[in-house]
């Protein structure tokens, strides 16, 4: 049985529902560079990220490309799509970092979905975020240049308020993972990062960033629109 007193993003849930979600709930473990759970496993489960990163995209054989569709972090939720129409999600998963997540049964989410309002305070906005990021990632591939999005990508994960900290998702996240973020390949993301950084913008250390000049990076980014 578990033992937690808490879940994020969850604020507000009552005592009586953690007590079920320790008692139903598993936590599933992956190591890192490993699959992740997979679309079968979403037939029949939900998945919140406790600890680690893990990727969504899916990928073309023929070419040996990847396009990354959500890069998932702590209180993320997977695969909402499917609690919602139970049809089967072909995409692929991979451990980013060695990871950690919940696993709870898809039918008593979908349960909580309909009888618990603080549930679907969290359940419903998080949805939304999802929805708009890929509405967002299909506008920056058909109308921007691959410069435009990397720095878009950055400002997104930024903290405003640490500037000089690392970027959230994209810590040490390598560069082939950025590619795979905006639609690209390594050796542009590599060459963009050097401009960047060329420019006094960003500070580039292995895999390490850090934005210099918040300001600078905003007009960059306003004058491609």
């Amino acid at each position: 049985m578990l033992h937690l007193t808490k879940l994020d993003p969850f604020d507000g849930i009552s005592e009586a529902l953690i007590e079920e979600i320790n008692r139903i709930g598993v936590i599933r473990k992956y190591v890192k560079n490993a699959p992740a759970m997979n679309s079968d496993d979403t037939l029949k489960y939900f998945y919140i990220i406790l600890t680690g990163r893990i990727k969504v995209y899916q990928y073309n054989p023929r070419n040996n490309r990847e396009q990354t569709l959500y890069l998932l972090g702590h209180a993320d939720m997977f695969d909402v799509l499917t609690v919602l129409d139970g049809s089967y999600h072909e995409v692929m998963t991979t451990a980013i970092d060695n990871a950690e997540v919940l696993e709870l049964p898809i039918e008593k989410v979908r349960e909580w979905i309909d009888s618990n309002p603080a549930f679907n305070r969290a359940f419903f906005p998080y949805m939304a975020r999802q929805m708009r990021q890929i509405e967002d990632l299909a506008t920056d591939l058909s109308l921007y240049d691959t410069s435009t999005r990397l720095m878009k990508l950055i400002l997104k994960n930024m903290d405003i308020k640490k500037p000089l900290s690392s970027l959230g998702l994209l810590h040490k996240l390598p560069h082939e993972e950025l590619a795979s973020m905006i639609g690209t390949v390594r050796h542009v993301v590599n060459r963009h990062l050097q401009q960047l950084k060329k420019e006094g913008i960003l500070n580039v250390e292995r895999k390490r960033l850090a934005v210099n000049d918040v300001n600078k990076l905003l007009q960059k980014v306003e004058n491609e629109y």
